[in-house]
């Protein structure tokens, strides 16, 4: 147990697995004061409820309206917010931009670009309202595929790559109305969810699928969960207060050169 994130309250999207499981885990953990999260998958919800005492809220990022029941209950529960952050997103029913149809492209940008504006400006409503002003400090799950695009997965890297100017223009916003609201974006490389071993494991060679996952990275390894969980406790803590604006790459060098030279 560390006391990292004593007496914040945070939010976290898509919490019921992966990447935000792993972050609700890490901030209960660090001493937060609450911990709320959201997601669709109400089994895995309560159950890491259960084991952690956090706050689950069946919750998709694209419902607009249900988002006023997210508020409310911060709101009145813990009667602030310190953290949030915008994890939920996904590739599913993607494609390149010759196959990708515009039912999927519609449903992929609801979810991964239109639930961390949504995330963003809840955040801003409770972190306004804070007791001793308004503060706090909001993180989007962009990509390294923000950066560099996927041709089969067209949306996924346009939305990855929006997330950037979201959280840069919200930054300056929210510096220039004189709040200590800050925002940023972090961009993993290839981290070891359970979704990539399950890929790993379900390929004809799952040898030979984690020597190619791991090849991506100059470091010749994936990244570990916790190591995303660590980077989102500094970033949610008071020793990143001057840090807004800012793209904070976790890749294991994925994106620092080009591969073979």
């Amino acid at each position: 147990m560390g006391d990292k994130l004593a007496g914040k309250v945070a939010l976290i999207t898509g919490g019921t697995n992966g990447i935000g499981k792993a972050t609700v885990e890490g901030f209960v953990a660090e001493g937060a004061a609450g911990v709320v999260f959201t997601g669709n998958n109400v089994e895995a919800g309560n159950r890491i409820s259960e084991a952690t005492g956090a706050d689950f809220i069946q919750h998709a990022v694209q419902d607009i309206p249900g988002w006023s029941g997210v508020e409310d209950h911060i709101r009145e529960r813990y009667g602030r917010l310190d953290i949030a952050f915008a994890n939920a997103g996904t590739n599913n029913g993607d494609g390149s931009i010759e196959d990708v149809t515009p039912e999927a492209w519609q449903n992929l940008l609801d979810i991964n670009l239109t639930g961390p504006m949504m995330t963003i400006k809840t955040a801003i409503k409770l972190m306004r309202c804070n007791p001793e002003g308004a503060g706090g400090s909001i993180v989007l799950n962009s990509s390294i595929n923000g950066i560099l695009a996927l041709a089969g997965d067209v949306t996924y890297s346009t939305t990855k790559g929006a997330m950037r100017l979201l959280a840069k223009s919200s930054a300056v916003h929210l510096a220039k109305a004189d709040t200590k609201i800050r925002v940023n974006t972090i961009h993993p490389g290839v981290i070891e969810t359970p979704l990539i071993e399950g890929a790993i494991n379900g390929a004809p060679d799952p040898v030979a699928a984690r020597s190619m996952l791991e090849g991506i990275a100059p470091m010749g390894r994936l990244g570990q969960m916790e190591e995303i969980v660590s980077l989102l406790v500094y970033l949610g803590s008071d020793e990143s207060r001057f840090m807004t604006g800012s793209e904070l790459v976790i890749d294991g060098g994925s994106t620092a050169g080009l591969p073979g030279v």
